[in-house]
């Protein structure tokens, strides 16, 4: 299972490099901080999740300084029905600290989680981890 998210992410990187985004495009640093997160979500509920994510959790992150780079889900039947893999920006590590706590106040956010969680909790467990790119990667 590791073999396959660090497969994954490695994929995303070098997909999101080849030209039609950059950071530099969109006036990113270099010194942004990539974040890959994985949602293992109960059952029946990465629907759920998707939702949230397309209506509500994207447009916050972005007005939080937390960049959407990709969001991805697996082909493989053992994780497709219930996996979220996605990767955001931040400017810094510890601006990503800043930027988690500014988006878990937002009161959008608590709302929209409340609402979306009305039939029951959506996401079991989240992984997270923050990476760094090469000097020679083409996504900086």
């Amino acid at each position: 299972m590791m073999k396959t998210k660090w497969t994954l992410a490695l994929g995303a990187l070098m997909v999101f490099g080849f030209g039609w985004w950059s950071g530099a495009a969109h006036g990113q640093s270099s010194a942004r901080v990539y974040e890959l997160r994985t949602y293992h979500c109960f059952p029946d509920k990465l629907p759920d999740l998707e939702k949230r994510f397309r209506e509500h959790t994207m447009t916050i992150f972005e007005r939080h300084g937390m960049h959407n780079v990709g969001y991805w889900t697996f082909e493989d039947e053992a994780l497709k029905d219930k996996t979220l893999i996605y990767m955001i920006s931040h400017e810094s590590r510890e601006q990503a600290k800043k930027n988690w706590a500014a988006f878990g106040a937002d009161p959008e956010w608590k709302q929209v989680q409340t609402a979306s969680e009305a039939n029951g909790k959506i996401v079991e467990k989240v992984d997270s981890q923050f990476l760094d790119p090469t000097d020679f990667s083409p996504l900086k």
